[in-house]
């Protein structure tokens, strides 16, 4: 049985994308693996951030996560920031790094933008920490999506380059455990985007912590187009093809399914239905996190259970690490 690592940016609201495209997945995986599951904080400032309002989003992360049904008594979960082996292997592992492969990396191009000579250091070789947060407890399982493919093979080659470089074979080379989802979650507002935590507009995703009022607003608002009826072609209906993708998702029912089951309504009605479904879905998991997120004091005891069960790992893992670089 494999150690399995992920995590995300406890920043902004985490939404029915993230829920669908990871966190339904890491409850079902924890039940079958040993599980690490991080919040991103050092990740989190490589672009600027309110010290205060960062320190609340670890905690209303923390509290998704249950809400979502990651189990605490399963899996660890806890702050990348309380286990200094993040930092420490990031920079070793930084210089056997050639700059050539992080100038291939197409996310800091998107996120750095024109000025990119303005972007930090940390933004530029953030895909170095990416390595090190799955090669620092030995990682065998990494739950992957198609944008963060290209981080993994950056890991992969990373662990390659090091075991060569020092003559070892210590770090398994990571493999991706492709998550299989029946939803490619889009913006409600544009079907070719992908749901963002980042877009300016809030109307444009359903957040884990949205109301049912709210949940309906958004999903009447949701852009559609002027054809008559409901049927999926990602091609040609992005937009309406999306939120059959999230209807399957969510209810079980598979695509071609939903498209025949709902040929013949108006987009009023189709709409209508579609709220239900992602009420039913996800007003639990905002009732839930709204009891835990006032509970610091047990949030606190579950992020410094996770921190110490992945610190006994890490600092195992770094102690070797140091032998094979040759500090004392």
């Amino acid at each position: 049985m494999g150690l399995v690592l992920s995590g995300v940016q406890p920043t902004g609201n985490l939404h029915l994308g993230n829920y669908l495209g990871a966190l339904k997945q890491w409850v079902e995986i924890q039940n079958e693996q040993e599980c690490l599951f991080m919040l991103a904080d050092l990740h989190a400032i490589t672009v600027p951030q309110n010290p205060a309002e960062l320190r609340e989003s670890i905690y209303k992360t923390a509290a998704l996560y249950i809400a979502c049904g990651i189990d605490p008594k399963k899996s660890a979960i806890f702050s990348q920031s309380r286990v200094s082996g993040h930092a420490e292997l990031g920079w070793i592992l930084g210089c056997n790094t050639p700059l050539g492969w992080l100038d291939r990396m197409t996310q800091f191009k998107d996120k750095a933008g024109k000025d990119k000579q303005r972007a930090s250091l940390g933004l530029y070789s953030y895909p170095v920490l990416m390595a090190a947060d799955i090669l620092l407890y030995n990682a065998e399982l990494v739950p992957v999506g198609d944008d963060q493919r290209q981080h993994l093979e950056l890991a992969r080659d990373i662990a390659a380059a090091f075991n060569r470089n020092y003559g070892t074979e210590f770090f398994k080379v990571p493999e991706p455990m492709i998550i299989k989802t029946a939803a490619r979650v889009m913006s409600l507002r544009d079907g070719k985007a992908k749901m963002s935590k980042s877009d300016p507009s809030d109307n444009s995703r359903i957040n884990l912590i949205d109301s049912a009022e709210l949940i309906e607003k958004k999903i009447k608002k949701a852009t559609t187009d002027a054809e008559m009826g409901i049927s999926y072609d990602a091609e040609e209906r992005p937009e309406v093809a999306n939120l059959l993708r999230i209807y399957s998702a969510l209810s079980g029912e598979g695509i071609e399914a939903a498209a025949a089951k709902f040929a013949d309504y108006n987009f009023a009605n189709f709409k209508a239905a579609m709220a239900e479904e992602i009420i039913s879905k996800i007003n639990p998991i905002t009732q839930r996190f709204n009891e835990l997120v006032e509970d610091k004091s047990h949030l606190d005891s579950v992020l410094n259970a996770g921190a110490e069960k992945a610190n006994s790992i890490a600092e195992k893992n770094m102690k070797q690490v140091k032998e094979i670089v040759g500090f004392l």
